[in-house]
């Protein structure tokens, strides 16, 4: 070590902090000596990221590095694992909460995110959903039973069939339609062209009915054109926004919600998600990254796979995911949970057994599989309905 950075570790002594303290949980695929080494590493490797035994005595030693505060071994080979740290540590942003949380130690193997509890003045940092769980039924007119959501698809029709599927499934009574998140700005189907069109059949389709069905384009691309893609989604009769945080980043999801010229709903979508919560022994827990973090973020409602679908999502999963989208964080809004990724119309009553009226059911390919669309979505929303 150089004689400068000595003399700094040495001399710093006036750090002042407010003595509270975020909690993380983990599960650490070990038990005994090797779990109490790989917690000691945690609390080093998530603060200072330095030699413990170079830091000085006080300050730095202290409050600064993380705390183990209970080890307990599961029984199946595991250890269930309880770290604290300053809130300071964490900053003022998402982006350094989640590095405090997950950062560094994402890199290494059999350490997995369980959950995390936030003091009440870290909490009020964020605004979360703009409209959640609430808001999102007033925006609709939907109260007491599951909202309904479909999706433009497949890739590469052209935008005036896209806007057509988009009234088509207005007319049938969807509450929400959005685009497929691979829909982006490719040459045989653009950005505007897309948007225009769907945003006009949806708004045909309303009229018709007299609904107030939502048009949510996918809005994910380049940092540098994501703002003024939004504006121009909204400047075209755009209704609500998709987002896929784990191609754009947490934090444009934040700052998307938090803007206050973009008064519409943000759904989430987990493209690029699926590799932190699919490993047993690796990752963050499902109900930590679609309930918590995606809901600090700002999403209005998050899309995730059902069980039973083509994914391997488990009921298990599945019942933590949606029990924490709603749990209490500070003022920070529930989100509505949207189950997808191979529904079907016969699933429909089981679905809405399992997930109860607080739910946003999302059936994208299955409806095309009835002869008339908007009739396929009738039957939809009469299964709701009659449930």
């Amino acid at each position: 070590m150089s004689a400068a950075a000595r003399f700094l570790l040495t001399s710093r002594r006036d750090v002042v902090l407010s003595g509270e303290r975020l909690v993380a949980e983990y599960r650490l695929a070990c038990t005994g000596a090797e779990a109490r080494a790989l917690a000691e590493a945690i609390c080093v490797e998530q603060t200072v990221e330095f030699p413990r035994d170079l830091l000085p005595p006080g300050d730095l030693a202290g409050p600064i590095v993380g705390a183990v505060e209970s080890m307990r071994d599961v029984g199946d080979g595991s250890t269930h694992l309880r770290v604290s740290f300053a809130a300071e540590v964490a900053g003022n942003s998402l982006s350094q909460l989640l590095n405090v949380l997950f950062g560094n130690i994402s890199i290494l193997p059999g350490i997995k995110l369980l959950d995390f509890e936030l003091p009440a003045s870290m909490l009020s940092r964020f605004r979360g959903p703009r409209l959640g769980r609430a808001g999102l039924r007033e925006r609709t007119g939907v109260f007491g039973r599951p909202l309904l959501c479909s999706a433009l698809k497949p890739m590469g029709l052209s935008a005036k069939d896209l806007g057509q599927l988009a009234y088509e499934l207005a007319l049938g009574g969807m509450d929400l339609i959005k685009d497929d998140h691979g829909l982006e700005d490719q040459a045989f189907c653009r950005f505007e062209e897309r948007v225009e069109a769907a945003a006009e059949g949806v708004a045909r389709a309303n009229d018709e009915r007299g609904g107030r069905c939502l048009y949510l384009p996918n809005v994910s691309g380049e940092a540098r054109t994501c703002l003024e893609r939004v504006q121009r989604a909204l400047s075209l009769g755009a209704t609500g926004l998709l987002v896929s945080p784990g191609l754009t980043g947490f934090d444009t999801l934040r700052q998307l919600a938090e803007e206050p010229a973009f008064d519409v709903p943000i759904v989430a979508h987990p493209a690029l998600l699926g590799s932190f919560v699919v490993h047993r022994d690796g990752g963050i827990a499902h109900g930590a990254l679609f309930g918590k973090i995606l809901r600090l973020a700002g999403a209005d409602a998050v899309i995730f796979p059902t069980y039973g679908g083509r994914f391997s999502f488990s009921e298990a999963n599945c019942r933590a995911l949606v029990e924490a989208t709603s749990e209490k964080m500070g003022e920070v809004a529930p989100s509505f949970p949207v189950p997808a990724g191979g529904m079907t119309l016969e699933r429909v009553p089981e679905m809405v057994e399992f997930y109860g009226e607080d739910v946003l059911l999302l059936i994208g390919g299955a409806l095309h599989r009835r002869t008339n669309l908007a009739s396929a979505c009738r039957e939809f929303r009469s299964l709701v309905e009659c449930h």
